[in-house]
């Protein structure tokens, strides 16, 4: 029974040594700019500010391109995307099928569309609005899509490991805080 008095007690010092290096590394942390404490408000600020006209605008966005794809579907597809003409909104603003800020707010989209990028290899004939052949993709344009595609995955890359390294937080946090809940019931 002794052994297991002085276990519970070197348990119990090691957690309380634990917690104590965790509060202290959250108070530091808070202290700075970069810290938890200011990052979790930021992150409610910026959730609360534009998670809403975000998603507006995505949705608005989205319903432009589907207005073109609707008004020309030989010429934009969301599955099978091919390389536009060049010039191709002066032909779609004349056309007046769509209004001209939705034409630039469809277009935009599009094109970054990481599958329209995928579409821009030379050589790769350009399509006009009746769907025709209307010019080539340039070896200047793929490596321009190319490089757009990279920067597209690094920040999908960049995103990730911050959403793994909240994850690992949040759980080192409720780790501790149950291992904190455990030592008090003993008592």
């Amino acid at each position: 029974m002794g052994h297991t008095v002085s276990q519970i007690i070197n348990d119990t010092e090691q957690l309380l040594n634990e917690a104590e290096q965790f509060l202290e590394r959250l108070e530091h942390s808070a202290d700075t700019p970069s810290g938890i404490g200011q990052l979790k408000e930021k992150r409610a600020v910026t959730e609360q500010t534009q998670t809403k006209p975000r998603n507006k605008n995505r949705e608005a966005n989205q319903a432009a391109v589907e207005l073109l794809i609707e008004a020309y579907p030989n010429t934009f597809s969301l599955n099978e995307p091919k390389p536009l003409k060049i010039g191709i909104q002066e032909e779609l603003v004349a056309d007046e099928k769509v209004s001209r800020g939705k034409i630039k707010r469809a277009l935009a989209t599009y094109v970054r569309n990481p599958r329209y990028l995928q579409s821009m290899v030379a050589g790769a004939h350009r399509v006009n609005l009746a769907g025709e052949e209307a010019g080539e993709v340039t070896a200047e344009d793929e490596q321009h899509a190319k490089a757009k595609l990279d920067e597209y995955k690094e920040r999908r890359k960049a995103r990730q490991q911050e959403a793994r390294k909240a994850q690992k937080v949040a759980e080192k946090e409720t780790r501790l805080s149950s291992k904190l809940d455990a030592l008090i019931n003993k008592f």
